[in-house]
């Protein structure tokens, strides 16, 4: 695996087509997207504004979701919910209130290969978006995924 480029986030009309989800997601049209892609409510650390922000979802196990942060830590995603943990995500039609947790960097490589093993053109996208250049083996989706910051979206308990 080589680094081709660092990623950058897009601009423009680009950006406009990223964020073209979000729209669905406004108009209750969530479930569309299936369970792949989740959207994400929070809050932003300079503005207290609300954002929103659609991402893959990585992984569902017992715990809660997974998503991986593509543009690294300096996405503004992930440095908002560093920042104020307690966010609401939308995956298809079920809205879900969720603290916001960083993966231990040491389980990056597991979550990437398998990650790779069950959606391989989607992985060799995602890792050609964030400038890495793999031959599609299970050592290479290792090695991007001890780069690539992962974080764990865990239902939160009813407080009664």
């Amino acid at each position: 695996m080589e680094i081709v480029k660092r990623p950058v986030p897009p601009t423009g009309l680009s950006r406009r087509l990223w964020r073209l989800p979000i729209l669905l997601y406004r108009l209750g049209l969530g479930a569309l997207l299936g369970r792949r892609v989740m959207l994400l409510n929070h809050t932003g650390r300079v503005s207290g504004l609300r954002r929103q922000a659609v991402i893959e979802v990585v992984a569902h196990d017992g715990r809660g979701y997974l998503a991986a942060s593509g543009f690294g830590v300096k996405a503004d995603w992930y440095r908002n919910v560093m920042a104020a943990p307690e966010v609401t995500i939308q995956v298809g039609g079920r809205v879900l209130q969720v603290t916001a947790t960083p993966v231990p960097a040491e389980e990056g490589p597991d979550i990437m290969a398998r990650y790779a093993s069950r959606h391989p053109a989607a992985a060799r996208r995602l890792c050609k978006l964030m400038g890495y250049a793999v031959d599609g083996s299970q050592e290479d989706y290792r090695e991007v995924g001890m780069h690539i910051p992962f974080v764990r979206f865990e239902p939160r308990q009813d407080r009664r």
